[in-house]
């Protein structure tokens, strides 16, 4: 997904990716205006697609063709509702109900670079034990972005996303991992959500990245869809994703995105 080498990012370059990041930090902000249930899953996708557009900006996602696929992606989101863990394919007959979880990607281009956010928003009142799956995967988010400081190593990030998760009894996603942002989408390094403390490539101040866990209820294991995109759980259990694109500075990472823009009552953990 993010062969390569990592590029390291001057100050301007990151001005620039800050711009990007807000806005699809926004995206995801107006989507939890329409989060409720009833909604249709490709009406989401509408809504993000016009917002994108209006702001001068185009979907990253749409029309988009990594190596590995045989097709492009025809959408602006990936929305993931419930065992779906990444990819979801929004649909004209998919709707939204009361207790869903629902894993909503985005990504957008404006000025020649890329933002990449993803947040788990729930639906309605939920079960205790989805609140729970989403609190300790923002929480493995919140610990792996404390790690994205110089000096440390890749691996660094991953060994406290799979500690904290696999400590609550969860699986760990492995086919899919997080990975260096930039005027690609998909840039090295890839950014494991599994490792070992002092492995991997080394972290060095300016390299932007997006740390996104993907923590499953149950197994870790996934099944893929007959569309070529969309993630399920093998056990049909539900999963959590969340994603901040960050970068790495000595002392502290610093957050490009943010959720400040999601309004309360739309989800569990803000």
């Amino acid at each position: 997904m993010s062969k390569g080498r990592a590029i390291i990012k001057t100050e301007e370059e990151i001005e620039l990716m800050r711009l990007s990041n807000q806005l699809v930090s926004k995206v995801l902000g107006e989507l939890s205006n329409h989060i409720q249930p009833g909604i249709s899953t490709l009406r989401l996708d509408q809504i993000a697609y016009e917002y994108i557009k209006d702001h001068h900006a185009e979907p990253a996602f749409l029309n988009y063709k990594p190596h590995s696929s045989k097709t492009a992606y025809p959408h602006t989101l990936c929305v993931s509702v419930n065992e779906y863990v990444v990819h979801g394919m929004p649909k004209k007959d998919v709707f939204l109900k009361e207790g869903d979880v629902v894993s909503v990607d985005c990504g957008v281009k404006l000025n020649g670079y890329y933002g990449d956010s993803a947040y788990s928003f729930t639906v309605g009142d939920v079960e205790p034990e989805i609140q729970k799956l989403l609190k300790v995967t923002f929480e493995c988010l919140e610990l792996g972005v404390q790690k994205a400081i110089h000096g440390n190593r890749v691996g660094d990030i991953g060994y406290e996303v799979q500690t904290h998760a696999e400590k609550h009894g969860y699986g760990v996603v492995r086919e899919l991992v997080g990975h260096g942002v930039g005027t690609s989408l998909h840039e090295a390094p890839e950014v494991p959500n599994y490792g070992s403390r002092g492995k991997g490539m080394m972290l060095i101040e300016g390299l932007v990245i997006a740390i996104e866990p993907m923590i499953n209820m149950g197994t870790k294991k996934l099944v893929l869809d007959n569309d070529g995109w969309s993630l399920r759980t093998a056990d049909k259990l539900p999963s959590a994703h969340f994603e901040h694109t960050v970068v790495v500075r000595k002392g502290k990472a610093e957050k490009l995105t943010t959720f400040e823009f999601i309004k309360n009552g739309k989800t569990a953990v803000v």
